[in-house]
């Protein structure tokens, strides 16, 4: 039989992984549930990610670029002269308000690093990449500052169930920036 041409296996795996994740966490995780989500073949799975160290690398990389992206595309990072405090809080409130499985599927992947080291050079991409991207408005070891607070409202958003105070978020952010 001749191989069938499928240029987008690859990016449905990655998308089957997070999909998978989001329903039954990382350790439902295995190459036959992502096969089966995918609905191709346990050996492309294999092929395409020897481990699920690696699967679960392109799946918190593809994660990763949610926010930041929001970040870049936020015209308040090229306004030196907009309210960059209440722009974050806002933004953050978007996030939160939004799909709140795919912040838990993004938060739960990032956290993953702590137990899986594969994990950790991506996990840390993401602060940096953040972290640079507000560095165009502030010092980097300020913009590290609000990559951490940020960081640290979202989780206590998520672990309390409490509801997102943008107006808390906005106070906190413009006490680091100054």
């Amino acid at each position: 039989m001749a191989r069938r041409h499928d240029p987008g296996r690859r990016q449905r795996i990655i998308d089957a992984a997070i999909r998978v994740v989001g329903r039954k966490g990382i350790a439902g995780l295995s190459h036959r549930t992502v096969a089966a989500e995918a609905d191709v073949p346990l050996g492309s799975t294999t092929y395409h990610f020897a481990t699920l160290d690696e699967l679960l690398v392109a799946a918190l990389r593809q994660a990763n670029e949610g926010f930041a992206t929001v970040v870049a595309e936020h015209p308040a990072l090229a306004d030196p002269h907009s309210d960059l405090a209440g722009a974050l809080a806002g933004m953050l409130g978007d996030w939160l308000a939004g799909d709140r499985t795919g912040v838990e599927l993004e938060y739960e992947l990032y956290l993953a690093a702590l137990r899986r080291p594969a994990l950790r050079p991506v996990a840390a991409e993401w602060a940096e990449d953040v972290s640079a991207l507000l560095s165009h408005r502030t010092e980097p070891a300020t913009a590290r500052a609000l990559v951490a607070l940020m960081d640290g409202i979202c989780l206590q958003v998520l672990l309390t169930d409490a509801p997102y105070d943008e107006e808390y978020a906005r106070g906190a952010l413009a006490r680091l920036l100054g």
